[in-house]
């Protein structure tokens, strides 16, 4: 697999899935903001809006659709693999001492399991035990779920030139990081061509061991040769930095602008502002565009002499929309809720401008926005629509839920205009 993407609409050909599971159960209403959660979706319907998405995307495409459950336990096969991922989640617990004595105690699938949707002391204490479990709660977790999995957009990203192995601000999602590196690093499918490009080794901890943080929903292909990420409140300019020397050292990539996003929950991620759905096509949620404090755009400016990129950044005085204009050709911008103030702040909240493109001009979204796909329709986009009823309850959209791995490759065409 090539996992090297210069679009975000050429037509699908892998995207990797996880379809909810027990970890949703595990949210109670004295944890769901513990777990970045607003409500507590019903799983068994949310079990069937997204097999009903993921089917609807097989079908519309002919794309595999990797389920990581299934990656999960191919690459935990391996021993050392195991036991380290089963040392890290229990670390939290301060349990790690017990990851050897607990994964004899499972199979490989209830190990992928146990990493997905947490466990509990009582259901350890049914395998096993140990004084260390006496001292603790029957229902404290010694390893923690993670509910916000099945949004597969922030863990990773696939970009122009290699993966972008995320680093998530919230303690609650950064085991959502570890799965997915392990996976790409390891599995059969994806280690000879997983390029990951940040963090490696150039990159400095903090004192906390953590990489300064950024997430997938904030990364967006603009143009082969442009990449886009909002500095949002959960990515930091410094990650973005990094990225962009990263992103820029060979070339092919000219220009990495850092979008300055609002500090707020409906401005989470760059992608809940807009989503590029064609060459020229744009889908925004009308006040973002007004709303982005600032945009930046960082270029390569030469080389040290340990070959390191030097970035020259210029700060652009202009609106967001204007910038791209002046990177896109031709721009035409769909505006969420059919430019209705009171229809698009509606559906904004549950991610109107989140669209997943599985082709030029071809989207998928959810059926309850549905002044927008009517919008959408109207400009002559092909809307595939999915039940959203507890899927959108965890406050993401249809592209939140997908990580592309492989798309066709976009024939962009000359500029016309002069770009930054």
């Amino acid at each position: 697999m090539n996992l090297r993407l210069n679009s975000e609409f050429g037509t699908l050909k892998a995207v990797l899935m996880h379809r909810p599971g027990r970890e949703i159960d595990r949210l109670t209403p004295y944890n769901v903001h513990e777990f970045l959660f607003e409500d507590m979706p019903y799983l068994e319907i949310m079990q069937r809006e997204h097999d009903e998405f993921r089917s609807l995307i097989k079908g519309a495409t002919g794309a595999t659709v990797y389920r990581l459950h299934e990656l999960l336990i191919e690459v935990l096969i391996d021993d050392a693999l195991l036991l380290n991922a089963f040392k890290i989640a229990l670390s939290d617990a301060k349990l790690q001492h017990l990851a050897e004595d607990i994964i004899v105690r499972f199979s490989t699938a209830e190990c992928a399991n146990a990493l997905l949707a947490g466990v509990k002391v009582r259901e350890l204490k049914r395998r096993m035990n140990h004084r260390s479990l006496d001292e603790m709660s029957d229902n404290e977790f010694v390893i923690s779920p993670n509910p916000n999995f099945y949004f597969m957009r922030d863990a990773a990203a696939v970009i122009q030139n290699g993966v972008i192995s995320c680093q998530m601000k919230h303690p609650a999602r950064r085991r959502e990081t570890l799965a997915l590196r392990m996976i790409y690093e390891n599995h059969p499918l994806f280690k000879e061509n997983a390029k990951i490009i940040y963090p490696n080794e150039h990159t400095q901890q903090r004192p906390d061991g953590t990489f300064p943080c950024i997430e997938g929903g904030d990364i967006i292909v603009l143009t082969d040769k442009a990449l886009a990420i909002g500095n949002s409140e959960r990515t930091d300019s410094e990650a973005i930095m990094e990225v962009a020397k990263q992103v820029l050292k060979n070339g092919k990539v000219e220009r990495v602008y850092e979008v300055l996003l609002p500090k707020k929950r409906n401005f989470m991620h760059l992608d809940t502002v807009f989503t590029i759905i064609d060459e020229n096509l744009v889908v925004t949620y009308p006040d973002a565009l007004q709303n982005v404090l600032e945009t930046r755009v960082h270029r390569k400016e030469g080389v040290d002499e340990n070959g390191n990129v030097i970035l020259s950044t210029e700060v652009l005085k202009e609106s967001l929309l204007s910038t791209l204009r002046n990177e896109i050709d031709y721009l035409e911008i769909i505006e969420t809720g059919n430019g209705n103030p009171e229809y698009a702040s509606r559906e904004q909240w549950f991610d109107g401008a989140n669209v997943f493109a599985i082709g030029p001009r071809r989207v998928i979204s959810y059926n309850r926005n549905k002044y927008t796909n009517r919008a959408l329709r109207e400009a002559g986009v092909e809307v595939l629509q999915i039940p959203s009823s507890e899927l959108s309850r965890g406050l993401g959209g249809p592209r939140c839920m997908t990580m592309a791995l492989d798309r066709q490759d976009f024939h962009w065409t000359p500029s016309l205009s002069g770009r930054y």
